[in-house]
């Protein structure tokens, strides 16, 4: 028995009943479905729009062109609104019925950017504890959570306001470990070699920097140019693509 931190799942249901053992408390820290993997093409995305149209956006976001990828998708829309509003948010509570069907008797959650707070929180069993915003005594150690994902200009469901993002920070006070789907500003941290740059927080930094706690665990960035690094006696950690890697992190 252990607690074992994973972020970034995307639906990899098989790796992560391979990997949490059913006595094992774990920290999921967002991004539990899987709307598009871009190394493989595999998504929800892809699922209900198709591979073409997916191609065609994720290259015109990966060149900041976000209004056009926006046209894009709403022309392949276009006429089909309803039936394809349908068949996303059946996807989408198949994905979560998949993931919540492998978590282990205890699981502390946070959502990420590509997360359905809506979807999650109808659907989520009763082993599942959203802490968002919390402090949880674990293992002797004070763990912070802090989730959403920071404004982008896709505008997806799982953001939030950079305001309310912050108050979660202010909320949870000092802590020995803080938990995050999104990672502290930091050009290193939060520069994806395969994706390109995406954000961060900075609010972030200045919590680490004035409380100094033990660890920083976050996901986001899936391939990140650096996944470990310190600030101050702080360790800020990547706790890793778990689709990719398939690893948990223990606490």
């Amino acid at each position: 028995m252990s607690t074992k931190i994973i972020v970034d799942l995307h639906g990899a249901v098989d790796a992560l009943r391979d990997e949490i053992r059913p006595d094992d408390t774990l920290l999921l820290l967002g991004d539990l479905i899987n709307l598009i993997d871009y190394r493989d093409m595999q998504g929800i995305l892809v699922d209900v729009f198709g591979r073409d149209t997916v191609a065609e956006i994720i290259g015109l976001r990966l060149k900041g062109r976000f209004n056009e990828a926006k046209e894009v998708m709403a022309k392949r829309r276009e006429g089909q609104e309803a039936e394809i509003a349908i068949k996303w948010t059946g996807a989408v509570n198949d994905a979560y019925a998949q993931v919540f069907e492998v978590l282990p008797d205890r699981t502390l959650a946070i959502l990420g950017n590509a997360d359905y707070p809506a979807n999650f929180g109808q659907l989520a069993p009763a082993n599942v504890e959203m802490v968002d915003g919390k402090v949880v005594e674990l293992e002797g150690l004070r763990v912070g959570f802090v989730g959403g994902g920071l404004p982008t200009a896709m505008g997806i469901a799982g953001e939030i306001t950079v305001e309310e993002f912050n108050a979660k920070i202010d909320a949870i006070a000092e802590v020995d470990v803080l938990c995050s789907h999104m990672p502290p500003e930091i050009p290193a941290l939060v520069t994806d070699t395969l994706a390109g740059g995406s954000g961060g927080s900075t609010y972030m930094v200045d919590f680490i920097k004035r409380t100094q706690p033990q660890k920083v665990f976050f996901g986001h960035i899936h391939q990140p140019l650096v996944s470990s690094m310190h600030l101050g006696r702080t360790h800020l950690v990547n706790a890793g693509y778990f689709r990719r890697t398939h690893r948990a992190l223990a606490l």
